[in-house]
């Protein structure tokens, strides 16, 4: 069945920035979890669940999703009939009001069309969970609806996920509009700008949407036609997270320090691919301390690091302290330096500031390259 339908990833949509990491590529190649990259996600998922034709859509600062998937060879695709499609919106500002998944779609319409599966999976490159799309395609054809939405029923939306998108829903799970999560309710059913759908029917809402506003997004057009066509939502069980903010990214890697969670997203039977970096395995020394943790490879660990995540070739200097932090990969933390609630870009180097602390639940962000 997955073999009807191609993929498309979108990038973020204009209004999400991610305070200090946007500035230096698109979420899609944010680390995570020290490892992966959050693109690995999606792409994982269509490659898993038999999708070997995708399209990556990127809006800003290629550099590094483009170095990061390359040829995709490695993500498992159909090295015959598969092919992995870097595709970019040219005449955009990114960021700006014309920066749309509509705009990005309309610009490379061409592409779309030559398409010969009939079938089309939409996943964004900014949310990570697990799915067999594969199922999700033939439960939607079976199911006789025209689009199909993935949701997430979150219990704490009046402090994650803000301004995400949510569907109502009636009681036979048929979308009846698609919001923003304004906080105001506890409880809501996170969008997770998962579309399923036929081809044609994705030209056209396409071509709708750009002739009714230059601004239109896919999600408008189609909480706009809720009342004239079957939108259905399908409810995503497991983990999940939009990374929608710094905190929201912040959470998300730390969440997989439960082994509960951990287990939910990572299967032995649907691995997560990735683009290797060949390191030595981490040196812990003697006088190092280390719980918690999720640790790549290539690091030197001196100090105490608790409840943290480090990225490929950290170095922890003896007597430093990180605690509930993310610290990116090539960083250093000198000797006798706290680190705590804090998110440490790729290449620092936190040596002469003896105490970098954010308060609880409101993370701290160490600029990329930065000395301090």
């Amino acid at each position: 069945m997955a073999n009807k339908a191609f993929g498309i990833i979108t990038s973020a949509a204009n209004y999400i920035h991610v305070e200090g990491m946007h500035d230096y590529r698109p979420i899609g190649a944010f680390s995570f979890v020290g490892r992966y990259r959050v693109v690995d996600f999606p792409l994982s998922n269509m490659s898993n669940s038999g999708i070997d034709r995708i399209q990556v859509y990127i809006n800003s600062r290629p550099r590094s999703i483009i170095d990061h998937i390359g040829s995709g060879r490695h993500y498992n695709v159909n090295s015959k009939r598969g092919r992995i499609q870097l595709l970019f919106t040219e005449s955009n500002t990114p960021g700006g009001l014309y920066d749309t998944d509509i705009e990005a779609m309309m610009e490379n319409m061409e592409q779309i069309e030559r398409m010969t599966n009939p079938y089309v999976v939409i996943a964004p490159s900014y949310m990570v969970y697990r799915e067999d799309y594969s199922k999700l395609l033939e439960d939607h054809v079976a199911s006789g609806a025209d689009i199909s939405l993935l949701y997430y029923k979150h219990s704490n939306a009046k402090e994650e996920y803000l301004n995400a998108g949510t569907l109502n829903l009636n009681r036979q799970k048929g979308v009846t509009s698609i919001t923003r999560n304004l906080g105001d309710a506890k409880e809501k059913n996170i969008f997770m700008d998962t579309y399923i759908m036929s081809k044609e029917l994705l030209i056209q809402l396409i071509k709708e949407a750009k002739a009714y506003s230059s601004l239109y997004t896919l999600s408008q057009i189609v909480s706009d036609k809720c009342a004239e066509l079957d939108v259905r939502g399908v409810q995503h069980k497991g983990y999940f997270a939009a990374i929608l903010s710094l905190k929201d990214y912040y959470n998300a890697n730390r969440r997989l320090l439960s082994q509960k969670d951990a287990e939910d997203l990572f299967k032995p039977n649907w691995p997560i691919y990735t683009r290797t970096t060949d390191s030595c395995p981490t040196k812990y020394y003697e006088c190092s301390d280390v719980r918690n943790c999720l640790v790549s490879n290539g690091c030197l660990i001196e100090g105490t690091v608790e409840n943290s995540v480090i990225g490929r070739g950290v170095r922890i200097k003896k007597g430093a302290v990180v605690k509930n932090s993310i610290i990116l990969a090539y960083t250093t933390i000198g000797e006798n330096v706290h680190v705590e609630n804090e998110i440490v870009d790729k290449w620092a180097n936190i040596t002469h500031v003896k105490e970098v602390v954010a308060p609880e639940g409101h993370p701290g962000y160490v600029k990329r390259n930065d000395t301090l």
